[in-house]
């Protein structure tokens, strides 16, 4: 029986022809080789970093009014050609959350089950994987535990509940897997309750080692891009609106300027503006923090107007990932958010989530959403610049 099963002898003999194979391949095709080695070790491309700079910067002064999903969609049109192991897909909604770029044409196969190649040569780097998120969500662990390829694929946030068991399988084995959520809140619309994501966020965000991302705006989608394809130790998991959202200033901080800025996206948490940006004096001290995360934001930045307007300084805090913002420094996050000020959570989810930050008050989405557009649904749970301040306002009083 030992011996039948030994198959030691067998697999020392197997593994020394192929490796004779492949250094007589190395040797006849070196360019080829070395590139093949460096997506076997997981490595981006050498100019990888300098072109997602630059692409930030592009995003950040375009400063497109875009959806997230699109936003997304711009960046992977980047990212895709810089970064030839992108292997894309969606679960029969690639005209939905965009996954879809110019260089990443359909995968198929022909009548022998051979890969078969687009008109212009090329073989397919998106797959459609149909109504499969859980399948998909599988396929794509194992894409990423085969090595060679760096796997992302797309569906409705809601519909990640599908997807759950895969994508807590590729946090445990650490599997670089990224998830494109997109339709991230009530601001879906029409689609109502069914569709709508209420504590999907939350209950990412508590997979240990998934990093989640729900940014504001263009800039720090393609930050957020940039984090989940340098990132080597686990998945992600982008939270992406279908409503368009305004691009927004990161001007610098007096405060506390190492926590502020362009570059302070990457840290998951930022101050994107201090009370000068409402027409206070440079140094003034802010008197509450609001903080916020994805279309949020730029609702806790008018509220920080209509603050200003009443004398009462507020400082506004973008979260585009709580997980990765838990990993800085307690310096940092402190400078970010400091214990002497009252916190205030603005998020169109579940308000449970928030209060691990010593919030005094969050304004959020308690139950299951409504079928209606996203502006009266945004005025029917409060989220509004006028509530949000009022919120404020309570906070300080009862302070």
């Amino acid at each position: 029986m030992r011996a039948a099963w030994d198959a030691r002898a067998r697999g020392a003999q197997a593994e020394a022809e192929w490796r004779q194979r492949w250094q007589a391949y190395a040797a006849a095709y070196p360019r080829e080789a070395a590139e093949l080695q460096r997506r076997w070790a997981g490595e981006l491309p050498a100019d990888f970093a300098d072109r997602l700079h630059a692409l930030v910067e592009q995003m950040h002064a375009q400063a497109p009014t875009v959806a997230t999903r699109k936003a997304s969609q711009m960046a992977l049109e980047a990212l895709t050609a810089a970064v030839p192991e992108l292997l894309g897909g969606s679960a029969d909604l690639t005209g939905s959350n965009l996954t879809q770029t110019a260089v990443t044409p359909a995968l198929r196969v022909d009548a022998s089950g051979a890969l078969a190649r687009d008109a212009q040569g090329r073989l397919g780097r998106h797959i459609n994987y149909g109504v499969r998120e859980f399948g998909m969500a599988a396929m794509m662990n194992g894409i990423a535990l085969h090595g060679g390829y760096i796997p992302y694929g797309g569906t409705f946030l809601t519909f990640s509940d599908y997807s759950r068991n895969a994508i807590r399988m590729a946090a445990l084995m650490r599997q670089r897997v990224i998830h494109v959520l997109t339709h991230d809140s009530i601001g879906l619309g029409e689609d109502g309750p069914t569709h709508q994501p209420v504590e999907h966020a939350a209950s990412l965000r508590l997979i240990p080692h998934l990093d989640v991302w729900r940014p504001a705006d263009a800039a720090e989608t393609a930050v957020a891009w940039g984090a989940a394809l340098q990132r080597t130790d686990g998945p992600t998991a982008l939270l992406l609106s279908r409503q368009a959202l305004p691009a927004l200033p990161k001007p610098d901080s007096t405060l506390a300027p190492q926590a502020c800025g362009l570059a302070a996206v990457a840290r998951g948490g930022y101050i994107i503006a201090e009370p000068h940006a409402a027409g206070f004096k440079a140094r003034k001290k802010p008197k509450a923090v609001l903080l916020a995360t994805g279309s949020e934001v730029a609702l806790a930045l008018q509220a920080q107007r209509l603050l200003a307007e009443e004398g009462i300084p507020v400082r506004v805090v973008s979260l585009p990932s709580t997980t990765v913002f838990d990993r800085q420094p307690l310096e940092y996050r402190l400078a970010v958010l400091p214990r002497a000020l009252p916190r205030i959570a603005v998020e169109a989810g579940s308000p449970d989530f928030w209060w691990k930050y010593g919030c005094a008050a969050v304004v959020g989405v308690p139950g299951f959403g409504e079928s209606a557009p996203a502006a009266p649904l945004f005025e029917l749970f409060g989220l509004t610049p006028a509530n949000i301040a009022a919120t404020v306002r309570a906070v300080l009083a009862g302070a």
